[in-house]
């Protein structure tokens, strides 16, 4: 799993477009003491639920793992101009 650049930022902005997309699918919003290693969980789970990214096996799913999955379905989200993409 090599790193992405501003993988950080990247996932930043995943959750952000994750969290949009959960709401207008009607779940209410994260109550602020959610952790962010418990949104990385719950909102990775809801787009593979989706089949909006494709899952990682069962025995690899771990908090880096679906950290760099959502990074990487936002990278694949978002205009090629964009500036976390350069």
């Amino acid at each position: 799993m090599a790193k992405l650049k501003n993988e950080a930022q990247l996932v930043h902005k995943a959750l952000e477009v994750a969290e949009n997309y959960a709401t207008q699918r009607g779940f209410d919003q994260f109550d602020p003491t959610v952790s962010q290693k418990d949104k990385v969980e719950v909102l990775y789970r809801l787009l593979v639920h989706d089949k909006l990214i494709q899952p990682l096996p069962e025995e690899q799913e771990s908090g880096p793992k679906m950290r760099h999955k959502l990074a990487l379905w936002i990278s694949r989200q978002l205009p090629e101009d964009h500036p976390l993409l350069k």
